[in-house]
């Protein structure tokens, strides 16, 4: 699977999942600049429209050993001087031991897996469900079906 490939299959995810909550998905959207000076381009782009707010999501995917170790610091840093909310979500099993634990640790990274035409979730596509819920203030998505005490 390539890149763009992941971001598609991301993309479609998060519109099929997040859709009837008034979310927008779009690819490849051009934000301001990276911290190296070059413009960006935002992977998955998304707008809740009832709330207006808008987040970010880089993807990255990985399935052999590569240079993706040197990319996965810069992609964080780049992300935390993004001027709005966003996220890496990621996949592959080329991640290194120490930046898939990097990847794990960061509150700004999600691993998502989805499968072709999913649109409910799983535990291959809850940590990005998860950060988008507490971003748009979805509450239910974590509550699911608890009742309060």
């Amino acid at each position: 699977m390539t890149g763009g490939e992941y971001a598609n299959l991301v993309a479609c995810y998060v519109s099929r999942r997040f859709g009837s909550r008034g979310l927008k998905v779009y690819r490849e959207v051009n934000v301001g600049k990276t911290i190296i000076g070059k413009d960006r381009r935002i992977d998955v782009f998304v707008v809740c429209e009832p709330s207006n707010q808008a987040f970010a999501i880089e993807c990255k995917f990985q399935d052999s050993q590569g240079t993706v170790d040197e990319k996965i610091p810069y992609a964080l840093d780049d992300l935390r001087a993004l001027p709005m909310a966003g996220c890496i979500a990621y996949a592959g099993t080329g991640f290194s031991e120490g930046v898939r634990y990097m990847l794990e640790a960061s509150p700004h990274a999600a691993f998502c897996m989805p499968l072709p035409e999913q649109a409910d979730p799983t535990t291959d596509t809850r940590e990005l469900d998860h950060l988008l819920a507490t971003y748009f203030g979805w509450w239910d998505v974590l509550v699911g079906n608890r009742k309060p005490i």
